[in-house]
This record gives C-alpha cells, sequence and structure tokens, in this order.
C-alpha cells in the first residue's frame, strides 16, 4: 500500500492469531495499517492467521515493533486513542481524523495501566453491560474502525 493510510490500527501484544487476521482483513476493507507491538502470542506465519485473514492477508499493510515507545518514535505527531473498559470516554464522543493511531490491548490482558495512563483523557470504551466481562477484540477494533470512517463520511473510493 502506497498511499498513507487512512488509520493506524495498533494491537498490544496481540495473543490470538484468529483475532489478528479478521483484524488484518478489516484494515484492507478501509485502507488502514496494521501495527503489532512484540511479543506475540503467536507466530507470524501460524496457519490460523492466515486462515483468519484468508486470502485477504498478502494485502495488509503492516509491520511489527518491538515496544511501545518503537511505535511512538514511528508515528510521533499523530493523535492516539486507546480502547479500554476503563475508559472514561464513550466511543461516539471521540472526534476521530484521517490518520489517528487506535491503539487496543492483547485478549488475555488489555493494555497496560502505564499507556492508559499516558493520555487519560483518550481513553474510550464501548457501552456494555455490566455481565459481559469484555468484547471480542476482532469485534472491537472494527465497530471502533467504522465509527471513524463514518465520521470521515465513508471511504474515499467506496
Amino acid at each position: 500500500m502506497t498511499a498513507e493510510p487512512l488509520l493506524h490500527v495498533v494491537l498490544h501484544q496481540p495473543d490470538i492469531p484468529q483475532n489478528t487476521g479478521n483484524i488484518g482483513r478489516t484494515c484492507v476493507a478501509v485502507g488502514a495499517k496494521l501495527w503489532l507491538i512484540r511479543p506475540l502470542g503467536f507466530r507470524l506465519d501460524e496457519k490460523l492467521l492466515r486462515r483468519a485473514g484468508m486470502d485477504y492477508w498478502e494485502l495488509v499493510d503492516w509491520e511489527v515493533v518491538e515496544s511501545w515507545e518503537e511505535l511512538k518514535q514511528r508515528l510521533a505527531g499523530r493523535p492516539w486513542w486507546a480502547l479500554t473498559k476503563s475508559g472514561t470516554r464513550l466511543l461516539w464522543d471521540a472526534p476521530f481524523a484521517r490518520g489517528d493511531v487506535l491503539v487496543f490491548g492483547s485478549e488475555t490482558r488489555g493494555l497496560p495501566p502505564s499507556i492508559l495512563a499516558e493520555q487519560p483523557e483518550r481513553n474510550l470504551k464501548l457501552p456494555m453491560r455490566s455481565e459481559v466481562r469484555s468484547l471480542n477484540l476482532a469485534s472491537t477494533v472494527n465497530t471502533v474502525v467504522y465509527e471513524a470512517v463514518r465520521q470521515f463520511g465513508g471511504l474515499p473510493d467506496a
């Protein structure tokens, strides 16, 4: 992908290859770049990753970085939003812009408190009933990405 990504989707230490594959497919659908922060809970050549991404994985604009600090250096100056069940703002209240960075935690641990403490006013949550501990990571990413796209007025070429 040579054009500037519509969004940057960051998975901080993802655990489940199927989720990452599905998120990669969503990134292709909207023209977002997928960033993976190590350590990963799977190998990047894992069959489950490719199966979930289906035949789209070769079209995913993706990159792996070693740390949160490296990612911040690479995407310096771009606004970022962290998604967490402890967020102080609802997803719908965030004014998304093209080029924003959307940061999601691992399926088992979420985002570390140190990341959430950096910009607490930019911690977002999806509304859900207390009976539910969390939502599937791929479903959450899809919801957030498409809310951002809705705010942009749709995709440029769709």
